[in-house]
């Protein structure tokens, strides 16, 4: 199973944000989609599900071109293809366990006590089971992060999108959720899409990196591509530095 981004490009009126871009994403993967802020992370990945459509380019899951695909055609595509926004966007007024009951009785059709078994056993994976009847208001941003991805999970998806997963976490919430997008890879053989410019996680997580700049992928890699590499854009993006040729 593979995704496959072609030549995309990308424009707002007058704002060209991408210029071009290709990019594969392989099974079982971890990739993650880094650039400054604005650099078209966001607007890249939000084009596999239909959210953005592209102005030129295709969009290839497992060799079906999707890119034409009307809104219902793309609840298929939408099925395998999970998406976890920044904010966690659970109900209030819900129980965590009652969130993440309601993708499958919508669309699974599961009623009752095995709805209820099942969405157990998708916060279990998430190690948020002990923690079914507590509401969204009782808990941290960190523990509703994996209640959004069990959410996300029922849905059964070969790949999940992860967008800025780990923004406004504390670190050690920030490390928990690093350590969960790794086992999902490593024990259930999701492929992740984690778009981020968090550096701590992009080295303790990702398979390969993807760097967006000015429209066109920099540098598509390892962890050890980006750490060897002489580019001095990307020096100082992975280090931090105030100073350098990268244009914010």
């Amino acid at each position: 199973m593979m995704i496959e981004f072609r030549n995309i490009h990308k424009a707002f009126g007058d704002k060209v944000i991408l210029r071009g871009v290709s990019l594969t994403v392989d099974k079982g993967s971890v990739l993650f989609v880094v650039g400054i802020s604005g650099a078209g992370k966001s607007v890249l990945v939000k084009h596999l599900v239909g959210i953005i459509r592209p102005d030129k380019g295709r969009v290839l899951l497992d060799g079906e071109d999707i890119t034409d695909l009307d809104e219902h055609a793309m609840y298929r595509v939408r099925k395998r293809c999970a998406m976890v926004f920044q904010h966690s966007t659970l109900f209030d007024s819900m129980s965590l366990v009652e969130n993440v009951m309601l993708p499958l009785r919508k669309h699974r059709g599961l009623q009752g006590d095995e709805c209820r078994r099942t969405a157990l056993s998708y916060l279990a994976k998430v190690k948020m089971d002990k923690l079914a009847e507590r509401y969204p208001s009782d808990i941290g941003d960190g523990l509703r992060k994996r209640v959004a991805i069990a959410r996300a999970l029922t849905m059964e998806p070969d790949f999940v999108i992860f967008d800025e997963p780990t923004t406004g976490l504390d670190p050690m919430a920030a490390a928990d959720v690093d350590r969960l997008i790794r086992n999902l890879s490593d024990e259930y053989g999701v492929t992740s899409i984690v778009v981020s410019h968090d550096l701590r996680s992009i080295f303790t997580v990702a398979d390969r990196i993807a760097m967006i700049y000015q429209g066109h992928i920099r540098l598509d890699g390892t962890p050890d591509d980006f750490r060897a590499t002489r580019d001095p854009v990307i020096h100082q993006f992975i280090n931090g530095l105030s100073e350098g040729p990268l244009e914010l």
